[in-house]
């Protein structure tokens, strides 16, 4: 079966000079396109990530999942190789190494997170936390996730906490903001109108806007008047559930060390509720 670097040897002079870029970074770097998304590759080599995906259909392939396939096969063969066993134990010994890279990864982008953050930052945004009379959250589609998860921890904190719905925003929501107020929104690829309105329209209240999000320049970066990102790397995958929620977890410590206090207070009232509607098991 021909391999995937032949393949785009076949098809190498038929290809646009997009193409041609995305094509040669899949030969020279196959580890580590191996492990990137086609928005990430075509941010490496400077071409849309439209262009990563019409490579795979100008190679053959029925899309850009089953190009990733081909490759994560090619790369895998020279180990499948070496090991000398049944069917069965060289998949184990596939699968188990995608699990440790898909470790390392995670363990690599928080090493990254650990070195780009600035204290400074992270306090400046504790105090606004602790003092905003309220804060919107704001994620749509995939972001929607952190944004919960950082939702319900700052229920548990403070009151006038309010999160958008994963499909939009309420504009009833952010009418309610003030200059004293902050909006918190996550942005990750593919990036959503949603998230560009919501920010200017905070902004337009006088709300102050921090966005975390995959990189600075992204769209959201760009209005944000504090910007935080899961990773600056390119060599790897920024959008990182793992690395979001450090971050938000740094942000959580501050508050309960600078407000200790009125979280402690706000939680033994709420433990009395939950006892009293017998919320959970134990």
């Amino acid at each position: 079966m021909m391999g995937l670097d032949e393949t785009i040897k076949i098809h190498y002079s038929s290809l646009s000079p997009g193409q041609k870029k995305v094509a040669t970074f899949y030969i020279d770097r196959p580890q580590e396109a191996a492990l990137l998304t086609a928005f990430q590759i075509g941010k490496q080599v400077g071409v849309s990530e439209t262009t990563v995906i019409r490579l795979a259909y100008a190679l053959g392939f029925s899309g850009y999942s089953e190009l990733q396939q081909a490759l994560r096969k090619d790369w895998l063969s020279p180990k499948q190789n070496i090991y000398e066993g049944s069917p069965s134990e060289e998949k184990q010994m596939d699968d188990n190494y995608f699990i440790h890279q898909v470790i390392q990864r995670e363990q690599t982008i928080l090493q990254h997170v650990k070195e780009q953050i600035n204290t400074e930052d992270i306090w400046q945004v504790v105090d606004v936390l602790i003092h905003s009379d309220r804060v919107y959250i704001g994620g749509f589609g995939s972001s929607y996730a952190a944004a919960y998860w950082l939702f319900y921890a700052l229920k548990q904190m403070r009151d006038n906490v309010v999160i958008s719905n994963p499909t939009g925003f309420m504009t009833e929501d952010i009418c309610d903001l003030t200059a004293n107020s902050v909006a918190i929104i996550f942005s990750f690829p593919r990036y959503r109108q949603d998230t560009v309105q919501s920010a200017k329209m905070a902004k337009e209240r006088g709300s102050k806007v921090i966005g975390i999000t995959d990189r600075a320049l992204s769209p959201l970066g760009q209005l944000a008047d504090m910007t935080f990102t899961s990773a600056e790397k390119d060599t790897v995958d920024s959008h990182s559930i793992a690395s979001i929620i450090s971050l938000l977890d740094m942000l959580l410590a501050g508050m309960r060390i600078r407000d200790r206090e009125r979280i402690s207070k706000r939680q033994q009232h709420l433990e009395q509720l939950y006892t009293e509607q017998q919320l959970f098991l134990e």
